[in-house]
């Protein structure tokens, strides 16, 4: 019998946490579901990630207003993936008054923002649970190209393209005064990297720059705040390695050509004992595979996911 599409069968809520990570810094994290930043500043609050829908959205406003009571000003689209920021509208009601991205991903969201978006609400139909209160794709107010300064009051705020990774067009926030790192989905902790939309010959790089920073602390994409080096060393080691074991082995099937059913299978067997135990990792293996698949033969750049393609590709793989 196929398992369950993507995480229709997660539908038990997680418990939140929301640790506090510096006087100005707080991760809102929760199990593996997708994690917010908040940066709070001198004169206002930066929210990097907004939750999938502004229900959940109001949970994460209702943890800052506890800490602060100053206008949420700005909120950072790490990259476009729907369950990341189609909350947006929750924060603009409370006064937000830009909502920042690269470039790169306001070109994504023109190119595939509205298949992202059907298809990220299958696949995820307890964190869209309240999908009705969703008004819309999310639009970027400002873009940049390669990185620019935010000042809350005297604390700078970091906004970096790194490199290409999780997508073309990711961006981390970077509190230099403090070494902490929001890094959106370039990171995961205790956390399957979802790579469906992702450069796997380009990612490892990323996470070398991303490294050299010498964060203490990190929010990752998914799970718990590392919060300290040691930790944040551990994060990005184990994200790069899953990534580097991945593509190799989908390379290796490849090379022996194996069609994309044997080379799931192959891959997954050989991933499964080490990563296994890790949230949402029989979720991302299917998208992950077909990706790498793809940059390993023909699509340098990703192909688009659509509600109908999602479906096809787990049928094929895991019937």
């Amino acid at each position: 019998m196929s398992k369950a599409f993507a995480s229709q069968a997660d539908l038990a809520d997680k418990p939140v946490t929301f640790t506090r990570l510096s006087e100005n810094a707080y991760a809102y994290t929760a199990e593996g579901d997708p994690n917010t930043g908040v940066i709070v500043g001198d004169d206002a609050v930066m929210v990097i990630d907004t939750q999938a829908t502004p229900v959940m959205a109001s949970d994460v406003i209702r943890r800052i207003r506890e800490v602060t009571d100053k206008p949420i000003k700005y909120v950072v689209m790490s990259h476009y993936h729907a369950v990341r920021v189609l909350g947006a509208s929750a924060y603009v009601g409370e006064g937000a008054s830009e909502i920042i991205a690269s470039e790169d991903t306001r070109e994504l969201i023109v190119e595939r923002g509205a298949a992202d978006m059907k298809s990220e609400i299958e696949r995820f139909p307890r964190l869209f649970r309240a999908v009705e209160t969703i008004p819309g794709l999310t639009w970027p107010t400002l873009t940049f190209k390669g990185e620019m300064t935010v000042w809350l009051g005297q604390l700078e705020v970091k906004l970096m393209q790194l490199g290409r990774g999780h997508t073309k067009g990711d961006t981390v926030a970077w509190l230099p005064q403090q070494k902490i790192l929001f890094s959106g989905d370039l990171v995961e902790y205790g956390a399957t990297a979802y790579a469906g939309d992702a450069y796997f010959s380009d990612w490892p790089t990323t996470l070398d720059k991303l490294e050299a920073l010498g964060a203490r602390a990190i929010v990752p994409g998914r799970g718990a705040a590392l919060t300290d080096p040691a930790m944040c060393r551990d994060g990005v080691a184990t994200t790069r390695a899953f990534i580097a074991e991945l593509f190799a082995a989908v390379k290796q099937g490849v090379a022996q050509g194996h069609d994309l059913r044997r080379v799931f299978a192959d891959t997954h067997a050989a991933l499964t004992p080490r990563y296994g135990q890790q949230f949402i990792y029989e979720h991302c293996m299917p998208f992950d595979v077909s990706r790498a698949y793809d940059e390993a033969t023909s699509h340098r750049d990703p192909r688009i996911w659509t509600a109908e393609r999602d479906k096809d590709m787990w049928a094929t793989l895991q019937a």
